[in-house]
């Protein structure tokens, strides 16, 4: 595997976001600016809290097959590869590591069987776009933490996705949970969110190689990022977290990251994030507190990292 240059593209864009000239001049703006050869394409969908059971992948706020698809051709066309994810929300606003049901089917209440059920259905589709626009590789979950000890559920859906599409398959696992999951070996490529503390890389870092030299696979880091705000260098997953807005934390805290990861040679990449389909004024980057990394310091840190890694 080539080493992962990338950046997540348009995360929450809805329905048309992705056909405007402002998407398009966004794309170009994020290849210039961080020499990426890589981007994630991920698209959003939702459940309305987290024991619902339907997943509505067919809102009409979903981005539209034609858009996706459309956005994949021109990522290539520009010469880089795409990484495909599909995503699930909470509707009410809690996280998706919380989604969960009771182990032991009960008749009254909600189930795992259909809430897998319709999972299924939702990436299943999207498993056939990667395949019939060749994405590089394709993502079949992001954080969903209560649901990955349910085994089983998994290596079925990775045996119907590999029905569907002949790239990598990786699973995005959340920062800590690397160990936790018993199915690597069912996967191409193991990943997870590298939302570690500034002071923590050292002492993460070796507790991941653990679990990637148990399954021998290739790793690298789906989501990686901090937000711009006081404090959010010791607290980079929490997108609430943080004081008031300090661009100079994003840059300390991913440089952090680059000069721990460097020493690992197993790390083979990154899928920063993030950058908007949809930006704001290049003037007033130090107006924005959350994780984009347009025209910000960190952009510059990124940019030089990524022109001095080899493939």
């Amino acid at each position: 595997m080539k080493f992962i240059k990338g950046v997540t593209f348009g995360y929450m864009s809805n329905r048309g976001d992705w056909l405007t000239e402002e998407a398009d001049n966004s794309l170009n703006e994020l290849i210039i600016r961080t020499s990426a050869n890589t981007i994630i394409l991920p698209v959003v969908v939702e459940q309305e809290t987290i024991h619902s059971t339907k997943i509505n992948w067919r809102n009409n706020l979903v981005l539209s097959d034609e858009e996706v698809e459309e956005m994949i051709d021109k990522v290539h066309q520009l010469g880089l590869d795409v990484i495909l994810k599909p995503m699930l929300n909470v509707s009410e606003g809690t996280w998706r590591a919380h989604i969960n049901f009771f182990d032991h089917q009960v008749v009254c209440e909600p189930k795992w069987s259909d809430w897998f059920a319709s999972y299924y259905e939702f990436i299943l589709h999207y498993a056939e776009i990667a395949e019939r626009k060749k994405c590089e590789m394709f993502v079949i979950g992001c954080e969903l933490v209560n649901s990955t000890r349910r085994e089983e559920e998994w290596r079925e859906l990775i045996r119907l996705v590999r029905e569907k599409y002949k790239g990598n398959i990786t699973y995005n696992c959340d920062k800590y949970q690397e160990e936790a999951i018993e199915w690597w070996d069912a996967v191409d490529v193991i990943s997870s969110s590298g939302y570690y503390p500034i002071d923590r890389w050292h002492e993460e870092l070796p507790r991941i190689k653990n679990t990637v030299e148990k399954y021998e696979k290739p790793f690298f880091f789906c989501e990686a990022g901090c937000p711009s705000r006081v404090g959010s260098e010791f607290l980079p997953n929490d997108w609430t977290y943080g004081g008031s807005v300090d661009v100079e934390v994003q840059k300390r805290w991913f440089q952090a990251m680059f000069d721990a990861c460097d020493k690992h040679d197993w790390i083979q990449g990154y899928g920063l994030w993030d950058w908007k389909a949809k930006l704001y004024s290049v003037d007033e980057f130090y107006l924005d507190r959350d994780y984009a990394l347009y025209g910000k310091p960190a952009e510059l840190i990124v940019k030089k990292y990524y022109l001095n890694k080899g493939e």
